[in-house]
């Protein structure tokens, strides 16, 4: 059910996510009954997205470690909604004989608000209804085993979103936010939004080129450096490793690989 977080409280809405609630343009200030926040169980803020676009090789110290070039647009794969899970649910580990080489990649990503296509700039951030953070839990040798990335980024259970979402009018273009991610209390990625090679508006403007964003829509918009594949040697989750994504102004997922 989608809610309203006001001090320490939740206001439960009439609305089963907050894409839904997107979707119907309901007025979001209006509510019922209230839940202790720290009673709250975060499901992904949208349960249910028609899409979720991610940007790949997207910010400056990331695109440095992997060895690339700047890009000159940007990289988009997807996910599919089986992925996700809320913000303190356990990452489903595959098999060991699948793969062990899961990657954790803490991302900004985008919620779209209202249905846009070819969109200027000045529509496409009006189209932002606001931002959460979603953990990109990869697992790279299926990702590498083919030119193309989507096996390794869809992996059922493995993509925490949340733990809410902040609106645009708090956040604006989403630039100049710190972004983190730990595992195990150690700090693996320490950067700013302001690294994007593309930003919000560049992502929204662009990929309306291609599709009608709708309401309820989840871009992610890349990850900064510091992920396990660029490290020597290599470093990857396992089972019991707990990952902590934050960014300034929205909160943190914190979720245990099982």
């Amino acid at each position: 059910m989608a809610g309203r977080i006001e001090g320490d409280e939740v206001v439960l809405l009439d609305h089963p996510d907050v894409g839904e609630l997107l979707r119907t343009g309901a007025d979001a200030s209006r509510g019922g009954r209230t839940v202790p926040l720290a009673d709250a169980d975060f499901a992904p803020v949208v349960t249910h997205p028609d899409k979720i676009v991610c940007v790949g090789v997207n910010y400056a110290d990331h695109i440095a470690e992997m060895g690339r070039d700047t890009p000159t647009a940007p990289t988009y794969f997807a996910k599919y909604r089986r992925a996700l899970i809320g913000a303190r649910d356990d990452i489903a580990l595959p098999p060991a004989e699948v793969s062990t080489h899961i990657d954790w990649e803490v991302e900004l990503a985008i919620v779209i608000g209202t249905s846009v296509r070819n969109a200027s700039r000045h529509e496409a951030l009006e189209a932002v209804a606001g931002y959460t953070i979603l953990n990109d839990v990869s697992v790279r040798d299926w990702q590498r085993r083919t030119s193309q990335f989507l096996a390794g980024k869809t992996f059922e259970g493995m993509t925490p979103l949340g733990p809410c979402m902040v609106t645009r009018d708090q956040l604006g273009d989403g630039s100049g936010l710190a972004i983190t991610s730990e595992v195990d209390g150690v700090t693996k990625q320490e950067s700013n939004t302001s690294q994007l090679a593309f930003g919000v508006v560049d992502i929204v403007t662009d990929l309306s080129k291609v599709m009608t964003l709708d309401p309820g829509d989840v871009i992610a918009t890349g990850t900064p450096g510091g992920v396990g594949a660029a490290r020597t040697p290599p470093e990857w989750l396992a089972s019991g490793s707990t990952v902590r994504c934050s960014i300034e102004g929205i909160g943190e997922l914190v979720n245990t690989c099982r």
